[in-house]
């Protein structure tokens, strides 16, 4: 037996914000990529300084342990070396802040004319902002700034709070365009729902319309105006009903105390006239079990949502030969309706999203029913209703309402 097919009314355009997570998990990605790199720089670097810095003490210690009156002189030279391949801008200024040596500067610099000792000197200051400078000012001061490693640094703080900020944000926006989707999928399926259910009775009032034009001669079956009035008292009666039914979902309605069993016998009662047209081949069995406490709900919300899940399991079965079983009993201090039925089931695909609205298991539907039945079982009623797992064919929807105490 195949399984139900998933159809799905909600606009074309709404497929696009299917890429929204995409976009949000290639941002996500890109970012932590970026921050590897640039991490994995940074300790390159800082590996590469401490070498250096090895390097030089093995120098200086050889160089006090030598004889030769040049070697530290040499290690001297070497150490200049080490600090301008680190890029650590670095000035040396004497007595009077004339500046005497400058390397790493992020600028070029003549220091013999005044101009570039007044340039260097006020960049010096901006130095000294960050790191005091160290030796003796009336013989050598030496002036130092950061590496491009710490300078790069510097960034990544911002731009973590701006990659924070730019997530935070499509993240809102993603959630913010799902649930207006959502909430236009769920209009527009009612407003469909609405004219469908409209729509039959309608329809029945303008053919028995047709027939009071007709003469008693020219009527089918001999119609009198007795049978006809009741024919269009049922369409109006029916029509009250759709729009009552609609009227409250919007609204918060007063809860009664209601007898499951009536309840279900009016269930009954209603599929059973509909079954020649809505199920040719299925049976439908009631039980309920002795003692079912009563509930407290609406009864026209509450016939809806049962009434709403036997005609699914009735579309599902598509008149072929089955059976729809619907029991009710209590479960501590709740009351189970579970409704059953031996066709081919739901798709695995839909088996999570049968209850949102757009999602139908027919061709031709609006994918609404179930939806309606959550909304009115758990929004209204404060009860649960779910799809079971675990039946190797058909469907168990099993609704559980809080019983009355």
């Amino acid at each position: 037996m195949g399984r139900r097919p998933l159809e799905s009314n909600a606009p074309a355009w709404r497929d696009a914000l299917i890429r929204w997570p995409v976009a949000l998990a290639t941002l996500f990605f890109f970012l932590l990529v970026s921050w590897l790199l640039y991490t994995q720089r940074i300790v390159e670097a800082m590996r590469s300084n401490s070498e250096a810095l090895s390097e030089f003490l093995a120098e200086v210690q050889a160089a006090s342990q030598s004889p030769d009156p040049t070697a530290a002189e040499t290690a001297l030279f070497r150490l200049r070396e080490m600090i301008v391949a680190t890029g650590v801008p670095l000035v040396v200024t004497g007595p009077q802040d004339t500046v005497l040596i400058v390397e790493n500067l992020p600028f070029d610099v003549d220091l013999s004319t005044p101009d570039g000792q007044e340039r260097t000197r006020r960049y010096v200051r901006s130095l000294d902002l960050r790191n005091p400078p160290v030796g003796d000012p009336n013989v050598t001061h030496i002036h130092y700034g950061d590496t491009p490693e710490v300078r790069g640094l510097r960034w990544i703080p911002p731009l973590q709070v701006f990659g924070i900020l730019l997530i935070v944000f499509v993240s809102f926006t993603v959630l913010r365009e799902q649930r207006r989707a959502a909430q236009e999928r769920a209009w527009t399926s009612m407003a469909r729902e609405l004219a469908h259910q409209l729509g039959t009775p309608i329809s029945s009032l303008q053919g028995w319309l047709e027939v009071l034009r007709l003469t008693p001669d020219e009527r089918p079956g001999d119609l009198g105006e007795r049978e006809v009035a009741d024919a269009i008292a049922d369409d109006l009666e029916r029509l009250e009903r759709v729009s009552h039914r609609f009227e409250l979902i919007g609204r918060e309605p007063e809860l009664e105390e209601l007898d499951v069993r009536q309840l279900l016998a009016e269930l009954e009662g209603y599929i059973r006239a509909r079954l020649p047209r809505f199920g040719a081949g299925a049976k439908l069995r009631v039980e309920i079990a002795e003692a079912t406490p009563p509930i407290l709900g609406s009864p026209v919300l509450l016939a809806w949502a049962l009434e709403n899940v036997v005609k699914n399991a009735l579309d599902a079965m598509a008149g072929r030969t089955g059976r729809i079983e619907i029991r009710a009993r209590q479960e501590n201090d709740l009351v189970a309706i579970r409704i059953s039925d031996t066709g081919p089931g739901v798709d695995p695909e839909i088996r999570d999203r049968i209850f949102e609205p757009g999602i139908t298991t027919k061709s031709g539907g609006w994918g609404v029913g179930l939806a309606l039945s959550r909304r009115i079982v758990e929004g209204v009623h404060g009860g649960r209703i779910q799809l079971l797992d675990g039946r190797p064919e058909g469907a168990t929807f099993v609704i559980r309402l809080p019983a009355k105490v």
